[in-house]
């Protein structure tokens, strides 16, 4: 059931997307979002731990890029949350005013012998986002919709330092990717009515203007990777 429009968000997106239409403008959201890129995999990966891994990242409205992975295979779970900031501020009212220093992120635990970090990565630069935006994603603006990658370890924060350089040293994407990476952050979780919000909400136009491409360039881009039923986080909680 879609969540109350008592909230700010769905309301401020839906006419937002309405002000798009009116003014004829063709795209409100980046070419990357919208068109997906094909890139290649890091050069080098993490090797295989023996348990589930998780992997932290932000890029725009959760919602997205939650519901991108959802969609990928190896994937167990996709929570939407916020990291970057404190404990106490880990609140939509609060975050999206600006100032907390949260990012609208997502928590993603997988299956190292299904997906690797690295291939996680690649679907977050080609399809889950825009990495060259700075501080936005489409019509979303502040540093909460940042470009961001919260590494869990040494050796994530230096699969993603390494690719990071290397896409920029391809030039694959029209300008320089501004994704930032920060170690030490603790992630928390959003509250309930954002979870699962692509899969239970797929024709609010917000979502259909800017997140269900993702989902189809995904299908489109990593055909070995897409997952037709997403996980979700309501199916995740039951099984545990």
């Amino acid at each position: 059931m879609a969540h109350s429009s008592t909230h700010r968000r769905p309301t401020f997106r839906s006419t937002t997307l309405m002000l798009f239409a009116l003014a004829g403008i063709a795209s409100a959201a980046p070419a990357a979002a919208q068109e997906g890129i094909a890139i290649p995999a890091p050069a080098e990966d993490i090797a295989m731990p023996k348990d589930t891994a998780v992997a932290v990242f932000a890029g725009g409205c959760f919602w997205g890029v939650q519901g991108v992975f959802q969609h990928v295979e190896g994937v167990s779970n996709a929570v939407s949350g916020y990291a970057g900031g404190s404990a106490q501020t880990a609140h939509y009212e609060m975050v999206g005013l600006g100032d907390t220093g949260h990012a609208e992120a997502v928590q993603i635990s997988y299956d190292p012998a299904k997906i690797s970090y690295g291939k996680l990565l690649q679907v977050f630069f080609s399809v889950a986002h825009d990495p060259t935006q700075l501080n936005r994603q489409g019509p979303d603006t502040g540093t909460q919709y940042r470009t961001a990658i919260f590494p869990q370890d040494e050796a994530q924060a230096k699969v993603a330092k390494d690719y990071i350089a290397e896409l920029n040293k391809a030039r694959l994407f029209n300008a320089a990717i501004v994704t930032k990476l920060e170690p030490g952050q603790s992630f928390y979780p959003a509250e309930g009515y954002h979870q699962d919000y692509l899969t239970l909400n797929p024709s609010q136009p917000y979502i259909v203007y800017n997140d269900m491409p993702k989902i189809e360039n995904l299908r489109k881009l990593f055909p070995d990777l897409y997952r037709n039923d997403p996980v979700l986080v309501s199916e995740a909680k039951t099984s545990n």
